[in-house]
């Protein structure tokens, strides 16, 4: 992931590469040439990718990592208060319990709705084949957090002990 830095120096070169295509697009006018109107056409655009890279070198981008937490994959998502997402099943309690906090770190956002709830509820599951070609999905726990503190340190995980019998043994 590139720095605000890297994205400082990449407004400077296409700063500099907008100046030289509006320099071309004026003298497009000034000679007739037939290109003139594409050339202000690629000012434009270059005009607003450099704005965009401004904004990005002006806000970092972080994004916190939960040591201990397993890849998931976000299967439901109501863009307001809940969401589901899967796990695999040779996952442990403790990866668990770092993999819900890493998915409430990575689904909070400033622009969930959350019209009768102030909280985030982020349920974890994955699927498990009792028998052969039967699936079942599995909740092993849950999040909750606040939609309106980004820092939120009342960040309830539930974790379903019980469920965890019912997973496969791994081979390994």
């Amino acid at each position: 992931m590139l720095t605000t830095a890297e994205f400082f120096q990449l407004t400077q070169w296409a700063g500099i590469t907008t100046l030289v295509v509006a320099v071309l697009a004026i003298a497009g006018f000034i000679f007739k040439w037939g290109v003139r109107f594409q050339l202000v056409g690629v000012t434009g655009f270059m005009a607003v990718l450099t704005g965009g890279l401004f904004a990005l070198s002006l806000v970092p981008i972080v994004r916190t990592v939960v040591p201990g937490a397993v890849r998931y994959s976000v299967v439901y998502d109501n863009g307001a208060t809940q969401a589901v997402i899967s796990i695999p099943p040779t996952i442990t309690e403790t990866e668990l319990e770092a993999t819900l906090r890493q998915a409430a770190n990575d689904l909070y956002s400033y622009g969930r709705l959350g019209r009768e709830q102030d909280q985030l509820n982020i349920r974890a599951r994955t699927v498990i084949h009792p028998k052969p070609g039967v699936s079942q999905p599995l909740y092993l726990g849950d999040v909750r957090r606040s939609l309106r503190n980004r820092e939120d340190e009342q960040i309830q995980i539930e974790i379903f002990s019980d469920k965890f019998a019912k997973l496969p043994k791994s081979s390994a």
